[in-house]
């Protein structure tokens, strides 16, 4: 039998052991207690955001009080890169680290998808100290595990370093880091994909803008085009081009500049916004100011702060009262520089932006085109100008044969006249050739201002024939040639007088040239309908093949040595003035012109000035 003293001794150890056991189970209760108030907290925690920063940094904060550990590092995959990186370290550090798939323990790890467990890394041959060295802290006890995502894809590592005790991490340890990570994985990767659709959504927004400004452009684009066919003047393509522009780019004002080849400055042709009107008067030279810079190097600028650049004509800007913010200014080029167009304070930013700059230079290119085009246009209105009124200088020497010859005929007769009476007639006569020279003269001039006119009149067709008559006489006197006239109607015709004396002398000249050897030449004039017409018929040798389909042509001739090729063209231009038609048939033993002309010659006729008498 045990004796007394025995069982108080076992007693006692009874009593401590019991001690210790309930110790060590209340130490137990209160580490479970707190490991699991942490798993709920990393819980709480993951639900809470969907920031993958945030959320790194709420992992990353609660693991080392939940492992007893000192510190703990969660890596994230770059698939694209090969690398593990993180930038949540404990205590709010942030940094950005990055390790090769493969490197030290944590890249073994995202190598393999092994969780790693050891008690000294240093005597690891898989242990990298080169994180150590940089960062100063000494590696002991290490524990790391994958992160996989729930189709067991590896997504990144968690690492925990140092046990706080001393020793190494235990297989509790390792089951609950796991479970930590395993929910961290869901969250991680809810984080992603809602990342991925707020970047989605931020890329569709932004699509959304920039294809709402493409359409903006292209309407644009398609309206300046619209302008461009539709305008007969160059500056209402500018004006509506500039206010287009400047209320589809934002900008507070904007001026089109153009190039004075002549005094080689530059002019504003158009310009919008505040303190525009004071522009229209100022002229700036070549390399002066922005737009003076832009047009003379052939390059696009784009100013933040005006006042800070020395291009910036600053005594333009105070005479005018407007200070611009920013600048936009690109040259107006083709084959050449026609000047720039500027943009002035951008509405809304701080300043222009290169997609303005990008638009405003295809604005400019097309601009640019519609004043090469405007010019061509220009050049070549002159030219034909010009060569009209050559053509019709040509024409009026022609037809100045005429009252030459007449004046030449009755000059000598009044030389060889004794009669005064009749010397006065003949006298009466040449000065009427005069009036026909002087109406010649006034026709240049018209045409040279742009005008063309034909005096209507009333026109005694008996007393016009008779006068005609004596005019052709000079006109085929010494070519064997009989002149017959034959008018079945003798009233009135409302005419250009002046101009059919011209229409009679040219058709009678050309039937002299067909009758070299001398024939008939036969008028005729009759009424039929509400039409009066007048047929001039010849004997001659008929219309050269050649000349068919072209003989009213100007400078249509054939065989004629000293002719011009004019006399039909003016003939057919005198009764198109007349509302009228002309045509003709002709044969190997002669031809005949029909001229038709409507009675109302005065509301008919298709030049717009007529004047009536």
């Amino acid at each position: 039998m045990l004796q007394r003293g025995e069982l108080c001794q076992l007693a006692q150890m009874w009593s401590a052991w019991s001690s210790s056991v309930v110790r060590s189970d209340e130490q137990a209760l209160v580490r479970e207690r707190r490991k699991s108030r942490a798993i709920r907290e990393i819980a709480r925690a993951v639900g809470s955001t969907l920031d993958l920063d945030d959320l790194l940094r709420l992992i990353v904060g609660k693991i080392p009080d939940l492992m007893d550990a000192e510190r703990s590092t969660l890596y994230l995959l770059d698939h694209d890169r090969g690398e593990l990186w993180t930038k949540v370290l404990q205590a709010e550090e942030l940094r950005e680290i990055r390790l090769r798939v493969g490197e030290g323990i944590a890249g073994w790890v995202a190598m393999t998808g092994e969780t790693v467990n050891i008690a000294d890394a240093y005597q690891d041959p898989r242990f990298s100290p080169e994180i150590d060295r940089r960062s100063g802290y000494q590696t002991k006890s290490m524990l790391c595990v994958p992160l996989k995502n729930n189709q067991g894809q590896l997504i990144g590592v968690t690492q925990v370093l140092n046990k706080r005790d001393g020793g190494a991490f235990t297989a509790e340890d390792v089951d609950l880091l796991e479970s930590i990570v395993s929910q961290a994985s869901v969250a991680i990767e809810n984080s992603k994909l809602y990342l991925s659709v707020v970047k989605k959504n931020a890329q569709l927004l932004e699509a959304q803008q920039l294809l709402r400004r493409r359409v903006r452009e292209l309407d644009l684009l398609r309206q300046i085009e619209r302008d461009i066919a539709g305008a007969t003047e160059v500056a209402e393509v500018l004006d509506g081009l500039l206010k287009r522009t400047t209320a589809l780019i934002g900008a507070e004002a904007g001026s089109i500049l153009l190039l004075d080849a002549e005094s080689d400055r530059l002019f504003f042709r158009s310009a919008t916004g505040e303190r525009s009107a004071a522009l229209r008067s100022v002229t700036v030279a070549m390399g002066e100011g922005i737009a003076g810079w832009v047009a003379q190097n052939g390059e696009a600028v784009r100013v933040r702060n005006p006042s800070e650049d020395p291009r910036h004509n600053r005594e333009l800007a105070e005479r005018i009262g407007f200070q611009p913010r920013n600048i936009l200014c690109v040259p107006l080029r083709g084959g050449n520089v026609h000047g720039a167009i500027e943009l002035l304070s951008k509405v809304g930013k701080d300043a222009f932006d290169e997609d303005d700059q990008r638009l405003l230079t295809i604005i400019a290119a097309r601009a640019a085109q519609a004043i090469e085009l405007a010019r061509i246009k220009e050049q070549q209105l002159r030219d034909r100008r010009l060569a009209s009124i050559g053509q019709m200088l040509s024409g009026v020497l022609h037809d100045l044969k005429t009252p030459m010859t007449v004046i030449s005929g009755y000059t000598q007769l009044m030389a060889s006249s004794d009669d005064d009476a009749t010397r006065q007639e003949y006298a009466e006569l040449v000065m009427r050739q005069f009036d026909v020279l002087a109406t010649m003269t006034k026709e240049v001039l018209a045409f040279a201002r742009g005008e063309s006119n034909i005096l209507i009149r009333r026109v005694y067709i008996n007393k016009f024939l008779d006068e005609m008559r004596t005019h052709l006489a000079h006109e085929f006197d010494g070519k064997s040639i009989e002149l017959k006239i034959d008018a079945r109607y003798r009233g009135t015709a409302q005419l250009d007088e002046g101009k059919f004396r011209r229409v009679f002398h040219n058709i009678a000249r050309n039937a002299a040239e067909a009758m070299p050897n001398g024939g008939t030449f036969t008028i005729e004039v009759d009424l039929e309908g509400d039409q009066l017409v007048f047929l001039f018929s010849d004997s001659g040798q008929g219309i050269p093949a050649e000349l068919e389909g072209r003989l009213f042509d100007a400078f249509a001739t054939s065989g004629k040595v000293d002719g011009t090729g004019l006399g039909l063209a003016i003939v057919k231009k005198i009764i198109d003035e007349h509302g009228g038609t002309i045509d003709y048939r002709s044969t190997s033993s002669g031809t005949t012109f029909a001229i038709r002309l409507p009675m109302a010659t005065t509301s008919s006729a298709s030049n717009p000035r007529i004047s009536t008498e």
